[in-house]
């Protein structure tokens, strides 16, 4: 049976709160080697690219340790790296070989809705021993990501995710391109996965003793590198409820790219990032070091640094005689560079899960949408949905016309931090005054306790479109709500 649709087009609470606003994505880190492969024979005759959702294997404890049993594209963690140029059709095939439904959602691309892998609202799930063929054209360059939805509980942190990586027109003059996925494991001391064992409620993103934290599916990672090299450094926050707070010594890494879009290069404060779950950060780091050198990649921890990667030099001379001596930067992307704040959409929405339509309609006064039943207005603004649902629950939570500006108050009440995740859609960081943003685009950002972030978009995407909250404690919780662009 397979359904087909086609289109085109961890860290202490006071190192989180210390990564607040743009400060966590103005602090950067680490250092890399090869680029990481896809396993081979995962093409069918057709030529589609072939996911297996299944169960498989990985020493997340190290060689030499009973391996952990995990669920995984093709049995892999991360699963197998995508790679496509920027406007060119990817098409992949999922074939689920699991005992219960899911999808894949293709975090950050700007694709066509019925693409986005959110079931009910996309989608029917894909049932298990059934297919679905993804086809799409990604619009924008830069660093993605795959992974099960997150209202299909435990399927991403069992290891339902991978890599999309998709390239410039013209190839960037680097000479590795690297990929550093970053996760988190709950472990008893067998090495089997502990959903019983929660994290310390009092340190979000710690490493307490049941957890393993692991880069490329490894707990530690050699990365060799030529002196005088530059690279490229794509780095991945694949932990649902981690931030994960890194360090690389001796190097001086400028920030290239935050979320797949193309930022104004920056250098990263003291060589350090936080990347909050679901970031990605591109990194352009020059190999500056003589060779035989080493350079430790940290993660911070409330106890100190802990080392996960090492950047090792190799001992047979340099790559050139001397580093670079241009700057690097990315080709722009196509994301509006003005937005029409006077007339744009603009609405309040309050994180605790109990809010309420009506109250965030009358805190907004001017989204332009508020005649709605007293039946409707008392609906939940937050949902706990699930992937295996006929349809999604309720009506959307606005209506927007294609082309118009929409600016998001996100109110974080709670005593937790809260990731948002906007789907289809890139936002900027907008000031406290609305008199300006940041220098960067989002598709997901860390909402810190009592705090407001807020976000303003352009609406130019058609169809249905998620917006998720997970609460990052004491593990994280998927709510959603869903708009529509008409």
């Amino acid at each position: 049976m397979r359904e087909t649709a086609v289109a085109a087009g961890g860290v202490s609470r006071r190192v989180v709160l210390a990564g607040a606003g743009v400060s966590l994505f103005a602090a950067l880190l680490p250092c890399g080697a090869s680029a990481q492969d896809s396993p081979p024979g995962a093409a069918a005759a057709d030529g589609i690219r072939v996911l297996r959702a299944r169960l498989g294997f990985a020493a997340l404890r190290g060689e030499g340790k009973s391996p952990t049993p995990l669920w995984g594209y093709d049995g892999f963690v991360p699963g197998p790296l995508l790679r496509v140029r920027r406007g060119e059709a990817l098409s992949v095939r999922l074939v689920n070989e699991l005992a219960e439904p899911t999808a894949i959602h293709w975090h950050g691309v700007r694709l066509p809705s019925a693409m986005d892998g959110a079931p009910p609202l996309t989608q029917r799930p894909v049932a298990p021993n059934a297919s679905f063929d993804y086809r799409f054209a990604p619009p924008d360059a830069g660093t993605f990501w795959y992974h099960a939805p997150y209202a299909a509980p435990g399927q991403v942190e069992r290891g339902l995710y991978g890599a999309l990586i998709v390239d410039e027109v013209e190839a960037i003059d680097v000479d590795r391109d690297v990929l550093l996925a970053f996760d988190t494991w709950r472990l008893d001391p067998g090495g089997m996965p502990d959903a019983r064992r929660l994290p310390p409620t009092d340190s979000v993103g710690s490493s307490g003793p049941d957890e393993h934290v692991t880069v490329n599916g490894r707990p530690t990672l050699d990365l060799p590198v030529r002196s005088h090299e530059r690279m490229r450094l794509r780095l991945l926050n694949a932990a649902g409820s981690r931030p994960m707070a890194l360090r690389i010594e001796r190097h001086r890494p400028i920030v290239v790219a935050i979320d797949g879009q193309p930022a104004e290069p920056f250098a990263a404060r003291d060589a350090r990032v936080v990347l909050g779950p679901g970031n990605r950060v591109d990194l352009i780091l020059d190999a500056e070091l003589p060779p035989g050198s080493t350079a430790t990649l940290f993660l911070e921890t409330p106890g100190g640094e802990t080392p996960i990667a090492r950047c090792a030099y190799a001992n047979d001379g340099p790559a050139r005689p001397a580093p670079r001596s241009t700057s690097p930067q990315l080709p722009p992307g196509s994301l509006p560079e003005r937005m029409d704040f006077a007339h744009a959409l603009r609405l309040d929405l309050p994180l605790e899960a109990d809010a309420r339509r009506g109250a965030m309609q009358a805190a907004s006064g001017r989204q332009g949408r508020s005649n709605r039943s007293e039946a409707d207005a008392s609906r939940p603004l937050w949902t706990l949905w699930t992937a295996a649902s006929d349809a999604p629950p309720g009506p959307p939570l606005f209506s927007v016309k294609r082309g118009r500006t929409v600016m998001l108050a996100f109110r974080n009440g709670t005593a937790s931090p809260h990731t948002i995740h906007l789907h289809g859609h890139h936002f900027r960081l907008l000031d406290a005054l609305d008199d300006g943003w940041k220098p960067f685009w989002l598709d997901t950002l860390l909402v810190l306790p009592r705090q407001t972030a807020r976000v303003a978009f352009v609406a130019d995407n058609p169809g249905r479109w998620l917006v998720e909250s997970r609460r990052l404690e004491p593990v994280a919780t998927a709510l959603s709500a869903w708009f529509e662009v008409v």
